[in-house]
């Protein structure tokens, strides 16, 4: 999968499965860890879980290999690293104590993703 796919691929994922406030900070030669890092918001533990877990399986079904994650059980925080795309998932007090945006990213690398409003932008609402 290309890595534009791959990326577009998390966003449509957790996107289909209600994740909050989804944020992509495009990391591309600014470190060697990926090209993108995306973090959501679950809103419980095992949302979180739930999230990370359909996000894990889509992966695999499109071939990915390698993939690892980190704090699963927990449900608190869950990182998915994809390799090109590394993901955090947060229950929302976690995300607001780490603020893990504020480290990586200054306004201009981040984004938010908001489907609804791009296919607006396209002409694809009706």
């Amino acid at each position: 999968m290309e890595e534009g796919e791959l990326h577009q691929m998390v966003l449509t994922s957790l996107d289909d499965d209600l994740a909050q406030n989804i944020v992509t900070i495009n990391l591309s030669g600014k470190s060697a860890l990926a090209d993108h890092m995306v973090v959501a918001t679950g809103r419980s533990k095992r949302h979180v879980s739930a999230l990370a877990d359909h996000l894990l399986r889509k992966l695999k079904e499109n071939g990915e290999k390698n993939i690892r994650t980190e704090g699963q059980k927990t449900g608190d925080w869950v990182l998915v690293d994809a390799g090109d795309v590394v993901v955090h998932i947060f229950r929302e007090e976690v995300r607001e104590f780490y603020g893990i945006e504020k480290m990586w990213a200054t306004d201009a690398e981040t984004k938010s993703y908001n489907p609804d409003a791009e296919k607006h932008s396209a002409g694809l609402t009706a």
